[in-house]
């Protein structure tokens, strides 16, 4: 059986997956009977080295038996403010019978209105000779990364009616001593919030300053308060094993524990790619690799 007759004749099977016909894009051919073929699966993932981009992957297994050419693809979720799309746009994707692909999305701001438990969406554009059609599949979480990411930059949202979190200094230091990362705190409004401490990270903790793998802050901003507060952190790698930053992926990305409109819970604070570089290179450095 062709291709153009799968399109036509399959329905979704497999992880609960429902399709539906949608409108291809303008100067390709409709196709409304358009269904993903059985056997075909749509998972939404997120790996260490997407947090800090803000990316995720869709991850699509070919378990029929044809090739199968993905066009454009998008994540819709209430959750988000707006759907994600491919990183690198224009790109089609071709699997043969057995084989999986995952197309890298960047993900937009959450929608705080909406609620934490919603479920994801992929819409796929499927191309074959005759045309092009669009699928809307139901993905699975198998992560369960979404809901969490929403909660913290929610909370994160809230949190800037009080104050605004930012890494913005970093001083290296020869081996054997502490660097120092530089945290300022800049209140925002009239509204209060508490941050707690700052989280150790798998390769950089804050030496004996360090309690119950957090550097204690307890840094009230109050109501009304105008002026920033400039924290030192006092930084040493908690490795020194090259693997280590070779392939870091999250050793930049800080949680924060704070206490917002009095609940407690943690928001994710990265230091920003260029600070990453010159944190990463003080590490080789201060462990004799680099």
């Amino acid at each position: 059986m062709g291709w153009p007759s799968l399109l036509a004749g399959f329905t979704l099977l497999g992880l609960g997956l429902a399709g539906c016909a949608g409108t291809p894009p303008t100067g390709r051919g409709p196709d409304p009977a358009a269904t993903l073929p059985a056997g075909v699966t749509v998972e939404l993932v997120q790996l260490r080295a997407d947090v800090a981009p803000r990316h995720a992957q869709v991850h699509v297994t070919n378990g029929s038996d044809e090739a199968l050419t993905i066009g454009e693809v998008r994540v819709e979720d209430p959750r988000f403010d707006g759907a994600a799309a491919r990183v690198v746009a224009d790109r089609t994707s071709t699997l043969s019978a057995g084989r999986s692909v995952d197309v890298r999305v960047q993900l937009p701001g959450v929608d705080c209105s909406a609620p934490g438990d919603a479920r994801p969406e992929v819409v796929l554009e499927i191309v074959s000779d005759s045309g092009s059609a669009e699928v809307t599949a139901s993905a699975t979480d198998p992560l369960g990364f979404i809901a969490p990411l929403h909660e913290r930059e929610c909370r994160a949202q809230r949190l800037t009616d009080a104050a605004s979190l930012a890494f913005t200094g970093f001083r290296e230091s020869p081996p054997g001593a502490p660097a120092a990362l530089e945290l300022t705190v800049t209140p925002t409004g009239d509204a209060g919030a508490t941050v707690v401490g700052v989280q150790t990270t798998n390769l950089l903790d804050f030496g004996p300053s360090t309690i119950g793998r957090v550097y204690p802050l307890d840094l009230v901003v109050a109501p009304g308060e105008q002026t920033p507060t400039v924290v030192e952190l006092p930084l040493v790698p908690s490795r020194c094993d090259p693997h280590a930053v070779q392939e870091d992926k999250r050793g930049t990305i800080f949680s924060v524990p704070v206490v917002v409109d009095g609940e407690p819970g943690e928001i994710e604070l990265f230091v920003g790619e260029d600070m990453r570089g010159r944190i990463l290179s003080w590490v080789a450095e201060w462990c004799g690799f680099g």
